[in-house]
């Protein structure tokens, strides 16, 4: 290591100092990463708001329609409770643990490095602030909303697309995790190996010097034998 710095010059703690600052190629795709995980949210968003618009316009609450017979049904309720509508009477307490759900999405966002989290997280954010929008802008009043849902399921519960998309965030981030990929993108033990081969390519370097100094060590033609 010595002889390399002595033939370049440049002291090795330079190169210390610019691995320590992040590259700006790492934080343009957290910011990439980060748009898109913006654009999930608001296309979740934009579909559940737009749906609840078409069913409180379309359909009549206790007069349900068969999609698929009777085990898939559009039915209008107002939801007091949670998704599915589970937990009635407990409207407050849903609405700040929603909060809850996207204030955590908001900081897990900082460390996003793999673009199905972002997806991932990005659905959970638009389907957990669809509901939100509800509780806080809806009827009977604020942080006291009734939440839209019309899709019955097997006559069991009634839910909407916001429902849905927690659901779908809440699967594909199971199977995320389950295959070892991080919020951050990077695969346990990708250090490991890099730092082997770095070694394994830092070894022939002796070699290159001696075979320099052998064109020293050659007789020069004319020379007598001794």
């Amino acid at each position: 290591m010595r002889a390399m710095q002595d033939e370049t010059g440049t002291p090795l703690s330079a190169d210390t100092t610019t691995s320590a600052a992040p590259a700006p190629e790492n934080v343009r795709g957290r910011s990439r990463l980060f748009a898109l995980m913006t654009v999930a949210g608001v296309i979740t968003l934009a579909i559940d708001q737009g749906s609840k618009i078409w069913a409180l316009a379309t359909l009549t609450p206790g007069v349900p329609r068969d999609l698929v017979g009777s085990l898939l049904r559009l039915n209008l309720i107002r939801n007091p409770g949670a998704a599915f509508s589970l937990g009635d009477g407990v409207t407050w307490l849903l609405t700040i643990v929603a909060l809850g759900i996207v204030a955590w999405v908001l900081l897990a966002a900082r460390r996003i490095g793999h673009t199905g989290w972002a997806v991932t997280l990005g659905i959970l954010l638009g389907g957990a602030i669809g509901n939100l929008v509800d509780r806080i802008f809806r009827a009977p009043g604020f942080g006291r909303g009734h939440v839209v849902d019309f899709i019955d399921y097997f006559g069991l519960f009634i839910g909407n697309l916001a429902d849905v998309a927690i659901v779908v965030a809440a699967a594909v981030g199971a199977v995320l995790s389950l295959r070892g990929i991080p919020l951050e993108g990077v695969v346990p033990g990708r250090h490991e190996n890099d730092d082997t081969m770095d070694d394994t390519t830092a070894d022939p370097a002796p070699e290159h010097s001696e075979q320099r100094e052998q064109p020293e060590q050659r007789e020069q033609p004319g020379d007598a034998p001794r």
